[in-house]
């Protein structure tokens, strides 16, 4: 179930009942359609403005699921997303729907995995070498298919040699338990 309120700020937030079943909207954007005036786009025939939620379908999400930043070590910070995927162009159209959003267009690696049922297993590094391969090998252990994992870092400053392959792996880990447990 999708519902809508008002946070202690002034900001629109939505709220899903399933993180498989329906998308997490960020607040951001949310919170920017709060504060502007509707358009005429944003309006039915009768006068009322839409719910905030429907105003919303027209920001072209792919359904892809934020679960933020989940670990910061050394000034580096580690956030990981996801979408099912049905072949290589979907995967393309979530990456640049992530890259879209504010925060994650500053990144300094947006690394992603997904097996495809009939593209095979795709990854991209983005600079972060054998992350890809990391994130995939997670996925195969847990026989998930036609879902896009992306692990996305910002660069703190200090190298963290193999801690961060650890750090991709408690993010997959993290978002793989969001997935199978959608309440918590």
């Amino acid at each position: 179930m999708l519902w809508a309120r008002l946070s202690r700020r002034g900001r629109a937030m939505i709220h899903c009942g399933a993180l498989s079943s329906l998308p997490v909207f960020p607040t951001q954007a949310i919170s920017s359609l709060a504060r502007t005036r509707p358009t005429h786009r944003d309006w039915t025939r009768s006068g009322a403005p839409l719910p905030v939620s429907d105003r919303i379908t027209g920001l072209h999400l792919v359904g892809l699921h934020e679960l933020g930043v989940i670990l910061t070590d050394r000034g580096s910070r580690y956030a990981v997303s996801g979408a099912p995927v049905s072949d290589r162009a979907t995967i393309d159209a979530a990456l640049a729907d992530l890259n879209g959003r504010k925060p994650y267009s500053k990144a300094t690696h947006n690394t992603w995995g997904a097996i495809l049922s009939e593209g095979g297993a795709q990854k991209g590094d983005d600079g972060e070498s054998g992350a890809g391969m990391v994130i995939l090998r997670m996925l195969e252990r847990e026989d998930l298919q036609g879902h896009l994992v992306v692990v996305t870092r910002w660069y703190g400053g200090k190298h963290l040699g193999g801690d961060r392959f650890r750090h991709v792996q408690t993010c997959v880990r993290t978002y793989l338990e969001a997935l199978s447990d959608p309440q918590a």
